[in-house]
């Protein structure tokens, strides 16, 4: 792609912060609806990869126990 055109995820993170600017109190009732949607994939990226391997250390950890305690 040449410099001046946008790829599109910088075109979608340029409309973000554009909309956040104009509406803040939008922003926390996204998050709210974010959050029950299940976005999974802001949820990989807020966590890192640390992060996310420690939430799937735990989520195995998680069904280990329970499908010892519930045999």
């Amino acid at each position: 792609m040449s410099e001046n055109q946008e790829t599109p995820e910088r075109k979608r993170e340029r409309l973000k912060q554009e909309e956040v600017k104009r509406n803040p109190a939008g922003n926390m009732n996204d998050a709210f609806n974010r959050n029950e949607a299940g976005n999974l994939s802001g949820l990989a990226g807020n966590l890192g990869w640390k992060g996310l391997g420690r939430l799937i250390t735990v989520m195995i950890i998680g069904f280990i126990v329970a499908s010892l305690f519930l045999k």
